[in-house]
């Protein structure tokens, strides 16, 4: 497969496609970028659920689908349920048809390790050929959108790769993250210091590399790719980290893990407990040796480069 001359982004005003539009333009790739609103000359505004997608598949080689519904609460009514399968099962499955019909050569589809599950057990991690086994409504939906993409274009000229990130953080990272953040950043005395547990991360430096490895490999691919910053890290270590980064010295204290766990659920925060305490580790060696990959930045760097561009912000609100 020869670079390609035309490729589709859609959601290149989120998080992660705005940055992977950006890198992708550097790579001087012809790039059409859609998303809910307009975002000045380049990207257009074609909703998640539009029914026609031909004029704009006109000539595209790669399809690269980042949009979705991605803010989905615990728990959701009836309509809102049939909203998230519109926009995250059905609209990708219509974009693929349309796309196979027009002759696109490779469909890349970001999923989510939640397709997966939320945790692994001790000393275990989730493969590419681990079982989907999700527990919320969107790990649901990215699944159901996943095996709806592979029966559209199983058996197709249009290759389907799909990529599973676990937590994606970086420059600008909102959400459970950014809280994380600001906890590091008043530097607080937390009683994370016995925590041991192994969490995969990646950083958006880390998960667009792959995803332009992805769009200009040369042989073909039918593959499902798990990424992060190969490097797992624990709720210790990521405090420390983090604070480091914020130039100051962690104040972590010791308080039995399972204390800490049987707190939260008095209080109604198993979930975060889980995500605090839990593991969720991802094996990456089929991602790596497949596709000739290393993730490129160092959970190191990539976390300073996190908080440096907070502290900028905070110190340029123009530029928030």
């Amino acid at each position: 497969m020869t670079e390609p001359s035309k490729l589709l982004l859609t959601g290149a005003s989120g998080f992660i496609g705005s940055e992977l539009f950006k890198q992708l333009s550097d790579n001087g790739l012809h790039l059409i970028g859609t998303a809910r609103k307009p975002h000045g000359d380049s990207i257009m505004a074609v909703p998640l659920d539009t029914k026609n997608w031909s004029p704009i598949l006109n000539g595209v080689e790669t399809v690269i689908h980042c949009a979705a519904l991605a803010h989905v609460p615990e728990s959701s009514d009836k309509d809102f349920i049939s909203q998230v399968r519109e926009y995250n099962v059905v609209a990708p499955q219509r974009l693929a048809k349309q796309a196979k019909e027009k002759g696109v050569k490779r469909f890349i589809f970001l999923s989510s390790v939640k397709a997966l599950g939320e945790s692994t057990a001790q000393g275990e991690a989730y493969t590419s050929q681990s079982e989907c086994s999700p527990e919320d409504l969107y790990g649901e939906s990215k699944r159901d959108a996943e095996l709806a993409l592979k029966k559209e274009l199983s058996g197709s000229a249009t290759e389907l790769v799909i990529i599973r990130p676990p937590l994606v953080y970086g420059p600008g990272v909102k959400g459970n993250f950014k809280a994380l953040m600001g906890l590091a950043k008043k530097n607080l005395p937390l009683p994370f210091g016995a925590v041991k547990n192994k969490r995969s991360l990646v950083s958006l430096g880390n998960l667009v590399s792959l995803i332009i490895t992805c769009v200009k490999h040369p042989q073909p691919l039918n593959e499902t790719f798990l990424v992060s910053d190969d490097h797992d890290v624990s709720t210790k270590e990521l405090f420390e980290t983090l604070t480091r980064a914020y130039g100051k010295k962690p104040k972590l204290w010791r308080c039995p893990v399972g204390l800490m766990r049987f707190g939260a659920t008095i209080l109604g925060k198993k979930a975060i407990a889980d995500r605090l305490f839990g593991n969720l580790q991802l094996d990456i060696t089929h991602t790596k040796k497949t596709l000739n990959w290393e993730p490129p930045v160092s959970f190191q760097q990539a976390m300073q480069t996190c908080v440096n561009h907070e502290l900028n912000s905070s110190n340029n609100p123009d530029n928030q």
